[in-house]
């Protein structure tokens, strides 16, 4: 059930309180001694645990057709290594400058589209891999049509539909087709659809439909609605909209998540802005609903837009990054806040160092902290400090996973060694983030059910539903009683 009205008990209360008192005086960030060597645009966490950033040429016309770096970063050394330029069958440089992007079965990041062109822009077709074991970039048959600001997801059967951007003539391109490799081709397309805006915020539900939340990037409006693939590529994808979402035209650079846990199918959409002003503005829509609306909840302590939001292992939400106005960093200096599920509750907490508007990233690390990046307000202008956020948990004591399964498969029961067995509430899978531009249909927690447990060990439960945890490496966490989250290990599910 969505709670949108004041109605916690003693207990939250209590709960609530304490919640805020820890996040306020025990969490901080940190700005580290180096920066990174290009704008990290685009970022995705590999499961090695390094960062790939890439940019393309980076909002930067002189940049186009010159080769472009990408860099993965060792965050644990504080290192980065540079990776050759994608190159096309002329041996041109490939421009990834606004591509989107998903994760594999196996881990490899599917990049597709990217810039041909600037002002106006047009779209590029072509589509890589990103291995996270080699470290190199590998060509992929390219889509149908270019996409420039594009949104990439990936599918419970591991193929990957790319939805929206502008193609290569400059328009926006409203066939969405998807990729395979066991298609002749690569990409399949479908008949034309309705047209989005640019990077719609989209997300896998368990019945193996798409929902697009309203956030994007770009002025304008796009209605919220429910997709449902056909069955074959002749058909057209069918759309169910859903009402409710209030303040429609201020999607722009606005933020959206699946509420923890996956299984829930709860989606929020918070801030976001039109051409002049930000929106503090939080909505919430239960997909379980026959028929889903969106209701107001408890609004952002502060109007952004281009904000960022992740999803902590301690199933709460963390909102930084962004603006009180478009692309302006002498209003961006806004403290971070916490959304806390149980009680509808956004709290501030510490306020990052280095402002971040267009152009700039937030992910969750295998430890439970998070990485902020970037920042863009206008051509030229590039932020590269690295900050890095560590929540109150990170200053408690935590708990340990003495050893866990790296493969898993669906309908799995499976052991988690930990001497904190009898302690722990939660085992929480996480999938890695792979964002830019406000834009993450990665991330997701789902929830392991734990079926017994002894002093030692706990004994979980995978679904058996691919749409709720997609075929790929997520992060394994387990949480005691008082939300307290281990480091993550590594696990595959397939």
């Amino acid at each position: 059930m969505i709670q949108t009205k004041n109605t916690r008990n003693l207990q939250e209360e209590t709960d609530l309180g304490t919640f805020i008192a820890q996040a306020t005086t025990t969490d901080k960030w940190e700005v580290l001694p180096y920066q990174a060597p290009i704008l990290p645009i685009h970022a995705a966490l590999l499961h090695t645990g390094k960062i790939l950033f890439f940019c393309g040429s980076g909002n930067d016309p002189s940049r186009l057709n010159t080769p472009y770096d990408s860099v993965v970063w060792d965050v644990n050394k504080g290192t980065f290594s540079h990776q050759a330029p994608p190159l096309d069958s002329n041996n041109q440089p490939i421009d990834l400058f606004c591509a989107g992007h998903s994760f594999t079965p196996d881990g490899m990041l599917m990049v597709a589209g990217g810039t041909l062109h600037y002002d106006p822009f047009y779209g590029s077709p072509f589509a890589l891999m990103f291995d996270p074991i080699t470290e190199k970039w590998i060509n992929k048959p390219s889509m149908n049509n270019g996409r420039w600001y594009p949104t990439v997801l990936t599918l419970s059967n591991g193929r990957i539909l790319a939805v929206s951007g502008y193609d290569i003539h400059g328009k926006l391109n409203i066939q969405p087709e998807i990729y395979s490799s066991t298609f002749a081709n690569g990409w399949n397309a479908f008949p034309a659809t309705s047209a989005f805006k640019s990077y719609p915020q989209l997300f896998l539900l368990s019945n193996g439909n798409i929902f697009y939340s309203g956030a994007q990037m770009g002025s304008g409006v796009s209605a919220p609605r429910i997709l449902t693939l056909p069955g074959t590529f002749t058909q057209s994808i069918k759309e169910k909209m859903v009402p409710g979402l209030q303040n429609p035209d201020f999607g722009n650079q606005a933020a959206s998540v699946l509420l923890p846990p996956a299984q829930d199918q709860v989606v929020m959409i918070m801030g976001g802005g039109n051409a002049t002003t930000a929106t503090n503005r939080v909505n919430l829509v239960n997909l379980k609903a026959t028929n889903p609306t969106y209701v107001p909840s408890r609004y952002l302590k502060y109007s952004r837009m281009h904000l960022s939001a992740v999803l902590l292992p301690d199933r709460t939400v963390f909102v930084c990054n962004g603006s009180k106005m478009n692309e302006d960093t002498t209003q961006s200096m806004l403290p971070a806040e916490i959304f806390n599920p149980p009680t509808y509750t956004w709290t501030p907490v510490a306020k990052q160092s280095v402002p971040r508007v267009y152009h700039s990233i937030a992910l969750l690390l295998p430890d439970g902290r998070v990485v902020t990046a970037g920042g863009n307000p206008q051509r030229t202008v590039n932020e590269l400090r690295l900050e890095i956020y560590s929540p109150a948990y990170m200053s408690r004591s935590r708990p340990i996973i003495r050893s866990a399964p790296q493969t898993l498969s669906y309908g799995l029961q499976f052991t988690i060694q930990t001497p904190q067995a009898g302690n722990i509430k939660w085992v929480s899978l996480i999938r890695p983030m792979a964002t830019t531009h406000s834009c993450d249909t990665e991330q997701r927690l789902v929830d392991l059910p734990i079926n017994f447990r002894n002093a030692t060990s706990l004994n979980v439960t995978v679904t058996t539903n691919r749409n709720i945890a997609p075929p790929g490496w997520y992060m394994l966490f387990i949480s005691d009683n008082n939300g307290t989250p281990s480091v993550a290990t590594w696990t595959q599910i397939s």
